[in-house]
């Protein structure tokens, strides 16, 4: 994937140049568009590219003679009961029908996607589930 990202960001710089003094640099939409197209690429396959190489070794899914048994173990923490990913979803979807409603229901969704978006983020920080 890290390579397919790279190559998607050269391929967006290079059509942004080809665009830019195709059209004289006079229409600047297709080249902001194009310009953050390829940062958007290196920037995943420089994150890529961190990652992979903070991992040693081959992972054992791409081991091609792997056996199941050798990816067994913890893969992270996962929040089995939070409700709090539920009520900003909803806030958020009240703020972009907003978009095509009134400005009202923007502000009315903001209302609510705030403390859902602080309760989501400080879930573990105190009380029973503190981590």
């Amino acid at each position: 994937m890290e390579r397919v990202m790279w190559i998607f960001g050269a391929f967006a710089a290079a059509v942004a140049v080809v665009y830019g003094v195709w059209g004289e640099w006079s229409e600047p939409v297709g080249l902001v568009g194009l310009t953050l197209g390829a940062l958007l690429g290196f920037m995943i396959a420089g994150y890529l590219s961190i990652t992979r190489r903070k991992l040693e070794g081959v992972p054992p899914e791409d081991d091609p003679l792997g056996e199941i048994s050798d990816i067994a173990g913890d893969y992270g923490f996962f929040s089995p009961h939070s409700w709090w990913p539920l009520w900003l979803a909803a806030s958020c979807a009240v703020m972009f029908l907003g978009l095509a409603i009134g400005w009202w229901l923007v502000a009315l969704g903001a209302f609510f996607v705030i403390p859902a978006l602080v309760g989501w983020v400080f879930e573990y920080w105190k009380g029973p589930h503190a981590l």
